[in-house]
């Protein structure tokens, strides 16, 4: 089903659940296109929603040099010169897990320790919005409770989908999901960051500076950076920051966020 026609489909959805509760198909829409947040949309559809937070920023900015932090995919470079990319951890120790003591310990109602219940074992869907370009990173679960689904990539939805939709059916002008220190991030993104959002830009730097003058635990050979460039942020120069990634949207180009 293409784009097109997936947006068709939820707006026709969302046009006969505003019949069934005797309200107007377009009051509907409205509120789905300008007036509704997350949690709004939720209760909309009748669906439990819940935030859950994880201060993968402040652990890293109190720890780092002092204990073992999460891992993250920091870019690294050798004394010889030799390049190479730290392991993500990160993904797993601040979502999925966080995820996963919530149902099981707050939803589930388990106690500490307490073994699974065959019943559980696979039995719950976790859903992760990665797109069609990530695919690669669709793996099998390794949690006892969750079975993974992809929904937007067994959809074959890349961001540039992702975009329109959000933009058409819900008046959101989304960019990537992702840490503001991920080095996944273009030096495009640390240039905006500076110019837009000097406080975000601050946190960066922090970080930035704090994998330059301490050394992790356990000690690594190499240098760490953030950027892919494996320079300081500081250091970036216009002809660096040149990498920005757009996609088209009704042709013109929009900035992934990344």
């Amino acid at each position: 089903m293409s784009i097109a026609e997936n947006i068709a489909q939820v707006r026709a959805n969302m046009a006969a659940a505003a019949r069934a509760a005797g309200r107007d198909p377009g009051e509907i829409l409205l509120v789905g296109a300008s007036k509704m947040n997350d949690a709004a949309a939720c209760r909309e559809a009748n669906i439990p929603f819940y935030r859950l937070d994880a201060d993968l920023y402040g652990d890293f900015t109190r720890n780092f040099g002092r204990a073992r932090t999460a891992c993250i995919p920091f870019w690294t470079l050798g004394d010889d010169g030799k390049k190479g990319k730290m392991p993500r951890q990160c993904t797993y120790d601040y979502k999925i897990k966080v995820i996963e003591k919530f149902v099981r310990y707050e939803l589930l109602r388990y106690k500490p320790r307490e073994r699974t219940l065959p019943l559980d074992v696979h039995a719950h869907s976790l859903h992760m919005g990665i797109m069609w370009e990530e695919r690669r990173r669709a793996k099998e679960s390794k949690q006892t409770l969750f079975v993974n689904r992809y929904p937007l990539v067994e959809m074959g939805w890349t961001r540039a989908e992702c975009y329109a939709y959000n933009k058409i059916v819900w008046g959101l002008a989304t960019r990537a999901s992702c840490c503001l220190f991920c080095p996944y991030h273009t030096n495009y993104f640390y240039q905006y960051i500076r110019e837009h959002e000097p406080g975000c830009y601050a946190c960066a730097l922090q970080v930035d500076a704090l994998v330059e003058t301490h050394q992790a635990r356990p000690p690594l050979k190499s240098k760490l950076f953030l950027s892919k460039s494996r320079k300081r942020l500081r250091d970036l120069t216009e002809k660096d920051c040149q990498d920005k990634q757009t996609f088209l949207y009704f042709q013109t180009p929009v900035w992934n966020g990344f």
